[in-house]
């Protein structure tokens, strides 16, 4: 067997379209099976502009003129799919002929490939923004639910440990005539209602380091002191509950539904834990909240009543008024009134 046809031979078996291109012309001298087998349906005279139509021609020239070689991925329609090829030219001299010897790799599947892991990166990444949002918002609402050292402790062991706190100040408060509230107007008003009012008290206990513990209904109870100790706790709890009313005062001035608030503080102990296996809820109890919601029980609408323990841990900033034995009305001092944040 000759050279030539070993050359033959090793064209066909090596899987790749081998060509030779007069740079000039862009006449096609030599075709292997390969290469004829992608690109027969052009017909045997067809140039390479013809076979390639998305080939850059001058930019081959003139790497070929540069450099002696030029590479491009060129894609076409073989038949009822796409193709896509490596094209490789390097610049040969044949009997003074200007001839670039053309090879092309079928990189379809390749290209296949880098489509599907692109198309997966981005899956994974859309993925994984969805699941940091989900966790954002899970974590929202747990904060929402719980203090963030009992949130940090869940996250961490898959409980929290009930604790004793002491000493602590607990602010309990209802909404006198609440029940006849809910049967003279939609109960889509009422709960907008709820969430304007809590909010205001949400952002004015927050200002003195007293933190909403639950809410449920019409009834809100925030303490001074859980999980991390406040050491003017019972100024704490009186200076929201104080403002608490004020800001109501104000807001019945200009708005249709007139809301009567009944406010017990107590100071002493509490447990605070998680309370619930599936629906879980941070909640405290103790001395120092039934206190709390017996004296709310006694107060009129739009008063605050203290128990003795928390008015005498109070300074001369707030007046107290005798209300049985065990309780005194609290207001602010003339004198001595301390400052509301935002005004009130």
């Amino acid at each position: 067997m000759s050279i030539e046809a070993i050359n033959e031979q090793l064209l066909r078996a090596i899987g790749v379209g081998v060509a030779l291109v007069d740079i000039d012309s862009l006449v096609l001298v030599y075709r292997n099976d390969t290469f004829d087998e992608w690109f027969a349906s052009n017909g045997p005279t067809a140039t390479l502009q013809d076979l390639l139509p998305t080939l850059d021609i001058t930019a081959m020239r003139a790497g070929l003129e540069a450099e002696g070689r030029h590479s491009a991925e060129v894609s076409f329609k073989l038949r009822r799919r796409r193709m896509t090829v490596a094209t490789e030219f390097n610049r040969a001299e044949e009997a003074g002929a200007r001839i670039a010897v053309l090879v092309c790799q079928n990189i379809t599947r390749i290209k296949e490939l880098e489509s599907m892991i692109d198309s997966y990166s981005v899956m994974v990444e859309r993925n994984t923004f969805e699941i940091k949002r989900e966790k954002e918002q899970v974590e929202k609402l747990l904060l929402d639910m719980m203090p963030r050292a009992a949130y940090e402790e869940y996250k961490s062991f898959g409980i929290v440990a009930p604790r004793h706190f002491a000493p602590v100040s607990v602010l309990t408060l209802d909404f006198a005539g609440f029940d006849a509230m809910l049967a003279d107007h939609d109960p889509g008003v009422i709960v907008s209602e709820l969430n304007d009012l809590y909010g205001a008290f949400d952002r004015i206990g927050e200002q003195f380091g007293c933190q909403r513990i639950r809410t449920h209904g019409d009834s809100y109870v925030a303490v001074a002191g859980v999980p991390d100790p406040v050491a003017d706790h019972a100024s704490a709890v009186a200076n929201s509950a104080i403002r608490y009313l004020r800001y109501l005062e104000r807001r019945n001035e200009s708005h249709a539904i007139r809301w009567q608030a009944r406010i017990g503080v107590a100071s002493g102990s509490v447990v605070g834990s998680v309370v619930g296996v599936k629906r879980y809820i941070y909640d405290v109890f103790g001395p120092a909240v039934t206190r709390a919601l017996t004296l709310r029980a006694r107060a009129a609408p739009m008063t605050l009543l203290a128990d003795r323990d928390h008015a005498a841990l109070l300074d001369e900033g707030f007046d107290r008024a005798p209300a049985g034995d065990d309780a005194c009305a609290l207001t602010l001092a003339q004198h001595g009134s301390v400052a509301g944040p935002g005004g009130q």
